[in-house]
């Protein structure tokens, strides 16, 4: 599972700034921290380019008949 969350550092300890589902409960979980400024640039700058990425894939996609089954043999046969 991944989940963005936001906290607060107060004396050393975060603080969520939400609660966490209970199937967590007694599980260890990873943290990276990332200072505000950071994680919103990293952001920002991408979100241009997964933009021109979907376009492209938008520009090629075509539908596909329901019967059609991929046959992996059949591109080694030439």
């Amino acid at each position: 599972m991944v989940k963005i969350m936001q906290a607060t550092c107060t004396n050393g300890k975060l603080v969520l700034s939400e609660k966490l589902n209970p199937e967590l409960e007694g599980k260890t979980v990873q943290i990276m921290i990332f200072e505000p400024s950071e994680s919103s640039e990293t952001m920002d700058s991408s979100e241009p380019k997964i933009k021109e990425f979907l376009a492209q894939v938008k520009k090629y996609s075509f539908k596909i008949p329901s019967d059609y089954k991929f046959d992996r043999e059949e591109i080694y046969d030439r």
